[in-house]
Formats: C-alpha cells, structure tokens, sequence
C-alpha cells in the first residue's frame, strides 16, 4: 500500500525529492524484511524509475543498491550501461554482476567502464584475461595495481604486448612479483624501443648509434636477467627469443660466456630437438665429439665450435672445484679458442671481454671506496666512544692533588695581595705625618 501510494506522488514530486524518495526506497529493499508483496512492489517501482528523465534518481538507485547481495540484476545490469557516473557506482560495487555478464560488457563497452571493472575489489582470472585482451591501457593499469585481481601469468604478458609501450603499464609490470622472465624480457625490448624512439636520444646519438646502444643495453638486461630466472622457467624465456629473433649464435656466446649453461642447455634442447636428460649430459661429461655433434643439431656456426667447447670445459673444471674462474678468465679462454677463423666472432669475444674488464675495474674501485668509507665511519664511532668514556671515568687521586694544591697555592697568593696593600697604606700615613 504504501509503494502504491510512493508512485502516485512521485508523479508530481521534484527531482531532488524524488531522488531522496528513491534513495530511502532503495534502502529499505536492501535492508529491511520486507513482505513478498512489499518488495515485489518495491522492485517494480525501482524498475519503472528506471526510465526516469534526471540522471539525479538514477545515481540514487544505484547507490542505494550497489552494495545489495539481493538487488534485482535487471535494474543492477540497467543501471551498468546507464550514464558514465552512473554505471561507474554499480560495476565497481554491485556484487550481483557476474563474470559471464561482465566479461560481455567488458567486450563491448568503452575504456572508462573497463577501468571500474578493473578496480573491482575482486577480479576473477577469467575477468581479467578478458580485461587484458580486449581493454585499454588505463584499464589494465587499474587492473594491474588491483590487489584483489588474480592475473595470470598469460594476462600479464598479453599486457605487456598490447600496452608495453606505455611507461606507466610497463613500471607497474616490472613492479609485479608474478611477472614471468619471458614477459620480462619482452617488456625490456619495449623499453629499449621507447629509449631509441626518444627524440632527444635520437638528436644526441644519431638514430644507428640509438639503435645499436639500446640493442646492446637490451641483451646486457637479459644476461642479469638470466640470473634470477629459475631452471624451470628457461624453456619458456628461450621460446620468447626464439619468437623474437633474438635467440642468436652472439647471443648464447655471450651467455656461455657468462655462465649461463642452464639457460644454454634449455636453448639447445629447443634448438637441436634432444632430450632434456641427453643435453645435460653431454654439457657436463659429453666428449668434444659428442658435443660438436649437438652443437651441429642445434644449427650453430662451425665456427663457434671450440669456442663453446673451450668455455664448457672451464665450466666444469669450476662446477667440480678444480678450478677458480670467473666470466673474465673464460671469456679470455673463449678469445684465444676462436682464434682467426671468424673476425666478426673474435670481435665480439674481444668486446665482451673487455667490458667484463671494465664492469670488475669498476666494482673494485667501488669495493675499495666502501672499505675506505666503512674505515672512517669506524674510526669516527671509536673517537666518539673515547670522547664519552673521558667524560664518565673519575678523576685519579694525582689529579685531585694537583687541584687542591692550585687551590691553596691561589689563596696563599690572594692574602699575600691583601697584606701588601695593608703596608703601602700604612707607609703612605706615616710618610704624611
């Protein structure tokens, strides 16, 4: 009777009553135990002011039902396709939307409607692969920095292939800690990209030189990255380079070089099509025949041949503890096994080498500020500690003899003063009379 009555009036009521009527009905239908005929009632008069003319009475239905577990899904799923400030209320609150519905919406609506999606206080994997695949970068940013979205590893790398170029969806990438190192090294070639597109890159280097530096910074960043990439997840980097083209015979010198026979065995075995087990073994007991037979498998240059099979000998003489080598000393070994027989290969060799001599140049004269720094900030904490124990000891008895003895010496020497003065005014009386 009384939502009978509700309809009749609002006919004639303002908008800003009107808006306050809605929003006291959507709140009583959300909270209280209202009959079956009452809230019947109560749903078809929410749904017939649905088609009300002000955006005013329709922001009231929403928040007044956006946090309802029982809100009816036809006026909720009206009121997401309504206005931009109004659906923003229902997709980022409404809990009765659900993923098949908001998956379709997310397909079909603009960008500022899947950023609300996004920031939903939980995102199903589903929803956000859907996010991923299909919206902007704005929205996979919320998306992205959303703690209560469960992304996938899949997700993350179609992001960073769709939106790597952007800045801020690549800093929020390499923020995650569920970022896979094949998504990694792709978002690092989006960055080289960005570096040698930059205008005053580009003005300062020249666009060759810009190219050829941001390409070298790019494989030095995969090299580190190898570092905490896990066993396991090798095979799934080799096959992100192998897409790329980036998967080369200067490539996996460089690696080798560095010690990365993990990573060189999981390129090989995609490369020459072996065994995993039969690859492990030939890289840690296989002979040089052997070793030069899946060198030729895997479609490498005659040419780099000793080399690699010099580098996998050091290799193991360090694994077993019968050597002290670093990437230094085997790029060394790997120079002089290359001999002349390839010049592009012994320039690349030198390269390496010398850098590695500059990068451990570098990292001792640092090693050596630090130790002359620690040793003055120590030699400051003991002169300190010595300062303070000075002012705490007590004073020794020699000492406190030499204080009484200038004490008295300075009274002795005050009355001598006194009894001076005391003579010159009594010679000066007699002297007048």
């Amino acid at each position: 009777m009384i939502v009978h009555q509700f309809l009749k009036w609002i006919e004639t009521a303002k908008v800003s009553e009107r808006a306050a009527a809605v929003h006291a009905l959507g709140r009583a239908y959300a909270v209280s135990e209202l009959c079956f005929e009452d809230r019947c009632a109560a749903e078809a008069a929410l749904t017939m002011l649905l088609d009300d003319p002000s955006p005013k009475v329709r922001l009231a239905i929403a928040e007044s039902l956006s946090l309802c577990h029982r809100a009816p899904v036809q006026i909720m799923s009206a009121l997401a396709c309504d206005q931009p400030e109004i659906a923003a209320v229902v997709l980022l609150r409404s809990p009765v939307l659900s993923d098949d519905y908001l998956i379709d919406l997310v397909a079909g609506s603009n960008e500022e409607s899947c950023r609300m999606v996004a920031m939903r206080p939980r995102v199903s994997a589903p929803l956000a692969a859907a996010i991923a695949e299909v919206s902007g970068p704005m929205a996979c940013l919320a998306l992205i920095q959303n703690t209560g979205a469960d992304i996938g590893p899949a997700s993350l790398k179609r992001i960073a292939e769709r939106h790597g170029g952007e800045a801020c969806v690549r800093e929020a990438l390499l923020a995650s800690r569920q970022l896979a190192p094949d998504t990694h090294h792709l978002l690092l070639g989006k960055l080289g990209e960005a570096l040698s597109a930059a205008p005053l890159v580009r003005a300062l280097m020249g666009q060759p030189r810009a190219e050829r530096v941001a390409r070298e910074a790019c494989v030095s960043a995969c090299v580190s990255l190898l570092d905490q990439t896990p066993a396991a997840q090798c095979p799934a980097l080799v096959s992100q380079l192998r897409s790329t083209g980036q998967l080369t015979s200067s490539f996996l010198v460089r690696i080798v070089a560095f010690g990365k026979i993990d990573f060189f065995g999981a390129a090989l075995v995609a490369l020459s099509e072996h065994k995993e087990s039969r690859v492990r073994s030939l890289l840690a007991d296989g002979r040089d025949v052997a070793l030069e037979a899946l060198l030729r498998a895997a479609g490498l240059a005659a040419s780099t041949y000793p080399v690699f099979i010099a580098a996998i000998h050091v290799w193991r003489d360090v694994a077993r503890g019968k050597r002290v080598a670093g990437p230094q000393e085997v790029s060394w070994v790997m120079l002089r096994a290359a001999g002349d027989r390839d010049p592009k290969l012994s320039a690349l060799l030198s390269g390496i080498h010398v850098q590695l001599l500059r990068d451990n140049a570098r990292r001792h004269a640092a090693d050596l500020q630090a130790i002359e720094h620690a040793a003055q900030l120590e030699e400051q904490r003991l002169a300190a500690e010595a300062a303070e124990m000075a002012l705490l000891e007590p004073q020794s008895s020699d000492e406190a003899a030499l204080e009484a003895l200038d004490l008295q010496t300075a009274e002795f020497l005050a009355l001598e003063f006194d009894a001076i003065e005391l003579d010159a005014a009594d010679l000066s009386e007699l002297r007048a009379a």
